[in-house]
Parts: C-alpha cells; structure tokens; sequence
C-alpha cells in the first residue's frame, strides 16, 4: 500500500486485477493438495484463494515453501467440508486439512481489519477471533508483497496493498503506517528484514526510519516468538545478508545484547558476517543446522573477544572450566530469548573445546583418545565450519548431517470382528488354563 493511500477512505481503495497475461502463475506450477483444497471450498459455496508467501514466490519463478489458503468459510464449516482435517490456535483460529505423507495445508479464515485500523483505541496488537472479509484480510497482513491474493477460477492476482509492484520494484514495505503497524506488533521489524535479506530487496525508507526508532520494542513481545523469528533468521540461506541489515537497522543489538559495545569493531562485525555466510552456502543442499551450531557460529567472535583463553592451546581440564564461565555468560545474554539450557551448554562445549580441535588439526591425525569422546563428531563438524570461515577448506556438504525422513509406518492389518461379539473375560476357551491364564 502506497504511502498516499493511507489518507483515502478504507472504502474507495479499488483492487488491482493483474490477469493470467500480466504474470507467469498457472495452476501447472501449484501444490496439488493445496489445488484440490481450493476446489473443494469453491464447490462449497465459498470464496477461497492462495494468500501469502505462495502468491509472492511463485509470482518470483520461486517454489513456494508452504501453500496457505484464505477462505470466507468459518472453521466449523471447514471442518464439515474436510473429515481429513483439525482446528488450531489461539489467538486465531486455523483449519489444518491432513494428506497422505504427513501433507498439511493451512485455511483460514479471512480476517477483519480491526487491528489494521489507524484510529483504534488499542495500542497492542489484541488477541482476537474476530472474521472480515478479502479486503479486511489484505489490510491485516505485514509486508505488501506477502498481501497478495490469487483466485484460481480466473487465475488473476488480486492485490488490494500495493504488493505487485512493490514486488516489481524489489522493495519491502510494511502495509499502512509502518510506525503504528510495528507498534501494534514488534515481530513485524524481524520480518521485514528477513524478508528483504532473503529477496534480496531494499527495505522501503519510511519502513526502514520505522524500524529503527522502534527497535527496542522487541522487548515487551513473549520471548517464545522472538526466539522463533530468531531461528528463522538464521536460516533460509540469507544469514549473513540478514546480520548485515540488522547491524544497520540497531535490532541486532537488541537480539543480542553480549554484542551491543562491539558492533563498532568493524572487522568483528565481518567475522560474523563469514561464519553465517558458511550456513548460507550448505543451507541449499540440505546440511542441518542444530540451534546450537547456529548459536556457535553466532557467538565465536563475541567469544573469543570476551575469554582471551581461547586464542591458546587448552587441555580438556582447562576447557571443561572455560565450558562452564562461558555457560554463565551465556545465561545472562540469551535470557530474553528462552534458550534451552541443554543448547546453552552444547554452546558453551563447542567454544571452549574448538582450541583442542585447532591444536590437533595441524597434524592431520586426531588422537584416538580424542574419537572416542561423545562429542567428537559434533565438535569437528564446528571446527570445519569455523576453519573455512577463516579461509580454509570448504566443508564438503556429504560429510555433513542429513536430514533423515522417517519410513512412513505400516498400518497394522485390521483384526476380523468375533461373530457372536465380545466375551467376558471368563469365556470359556479352548486353550489350556481359565481366567487370565490362571488354571481352572
């Protein structure tokens, strides 16, 4: 949505219709469950479209990630539509429709405009399960670009905000007043840099001027979403694009206070921004990133600023110890991200012991007492990230961890039904013994 069209009435906004000759989304290129969902609405009676991220990436040539639909059909009325299917969340409700293979596709229902409304009493984003209509839906959501909807009867983009031409453009933009949007709900920055990292798309000056005024406000949202957008942002690919805007934009340091005074260290700044470039260049080819390996490669610089120790050959003694002054620290600086004390001290672990691996790997042999550690794989897995971080070898991607996909379980053979029914437990059987076994 245009910075002008914030002063038209909310009625008068017009929808631009982009036809199927203005852009390149046929129903070829769709999630076939997400397809049959959509009809299934339609046939119904109801409206449904693709919402979201769907619409942008495939607007983009991308593969959408997930498919999420918007309907005008309530979740219980979904629910009669789809037997396959469950009712989630709190704050608003969503239909998830269940296929074979562990497919989920989300509907929900269109949203009303309440929160969008500029003249609204409420300062915080209120929890609600309040309905509107296509145009409340478009208004209620973050970014222009994921505002858009697409109807497939026509196959035409419907966009109420402003979302195709800020996708045009590259640009991302938050959909009406950027400052009172990001006061209502803090998450909204973390998205919008996110996003522009991964598109690789300019942030929109009055979004960007917003998010830096308001960058503190991040502390009075639940710590459960922040850590969430946190780790999303570590991942997708676009880490070290991502760290780059949020150093710029000040949230980094909000994020993560330890590195608040050393930001203006500007070689520390791209040491960071190399070891999450590591991240990016596996993240393609599959290569899991636990939390903690995340955290490590985050927190190396600020680690070895902070315990000089580190830049010496240690003993596992010496490490240990160090493992448990690091733990501390880290206790104090990821507290208002609610990190899990069994990641803090896989952390802690990694950093004090990479010295062990770094002094050992100038032979090239790794001591037999070594490989017998529980944490020998874990912990060379770290010092090769780190070690092509520096300059070194690139980590080979095969000796990386996959991800494994669970072998999809049988269903057990339905047991034929007794034809005079279910006995008591003293039935007289054939077999030897009475009651539960026992002799008669």
């Amino acid at each position: 949505m245009r910075k002008q069209d914030i002063a038209r009435p909310y009625e008068e906004i017009v929808p631009l219709i982009v036809g199927p000759d203005e852009h390149a989304i046929t129903l070829d290129l769709f999630d076939q469950e997400a397809l049959q969902v959509m009809r299934r609405i339609m046939e119904a009676g109801h409206t449904a479209y693709l919402v979201g991220g769907g619409v942008r990436d495939l607007f983009r040539g991308k593969t959408p990630k997930d498919y999420d639909i918007s309907t005008d059909a309530r979740p219980g009325q979904l629910r009669k539509i789809f037997r396959n299917s469950r009712t989630i969340g709190r704050r608003f409700r969503l239909v998830q429709v269940f296929f074979p293979g562990n497919k989920i596709v989300e509907v929900s229902t269109f949203r009303c405009r309440s929160e969008y409304d500029l003249e609204g009493k409420d300062v915080v984003l209120a929890a609600n399960n309040t309905y509107g209509d296509a145009r409340d839906d478009a208004f209620r959501r973050d970014l222009t670009i994921n505002g858009l909807f697409f109807e497939i009867e026509n196959q035409t983009i419907i966009d109420y905000v402003g979302g195709v031409q800020d996708l045009k453009d590259r640009v991302v933009r938050i959909i009406g007043d950027a400052q009172r949007r990001i006061t209502r709900d803090p998450v909204r920055m973390l998205r919008a840099v996110r996003h522009a990292a991964r598109s690789n798309f300019r942030i929109e000056e009055h979004t960007w001027e917003a998010i830096k005024i308001h960058r503190d406000s991040l502390a009075v949202c639940p710590v459960s979403r922040i850590r969430d957008e946190f780790f999303k942002d570590l991942r997708g690919g676009a880490s070290a694009l991502w760290l780059k805007l949020a150093v710029d934009s000040g949230l980094f340091g909000v994020l993560m206070p330890c590195y608040a005074d050393l930001l203006e260290d500007q070689a520390l700044v791209d040491s960071l921004q190399r070891h999450l470039a590591v991240a990016d260049r596996l993240w393609p080819k599959e290569v899991i990133f636990g939390d903690d390996v995340l955290l490590s490669l985050l927190l190396l610089p600020w680690a070895r600023k902070t315990f000089p120790e580190l830049a010496r050959p240690l003993k596992i003694g010496e490490a240990f110890a160090l493992s448990r002054r690091i733990r501390e620290e880290l206790s104090k600086n990821l507290i208002h991200i609610d990190i899990s004390r069994m990641v803090k001290e896989n952390v802690a672990a990694k950093l004090a012991l990479l010295p062990i691996f770094e002094q050992h790997a100038s032979a090239k042999t790794w001591p037999k007492a070594l490989q017998k550690k529980s944490y020998f794989q874990e912990n060379l897995f770290f010092y090769r990230l780190c070690a092509e971080a520096a300059g070194g070898e690139l980590v080979d991607e095969n000796a990386c961890p996959r991800p494994s996909k669970a072998p999809e379980r049988a269903r057990p053979p339905r047991q034929k039904s007794r034809e005079r029914g279910r006995g008591p437990s003293w039935t007289k059987s054939k077999q030897k013994g009475g009651v539960f076994g026992f002799k008669r």
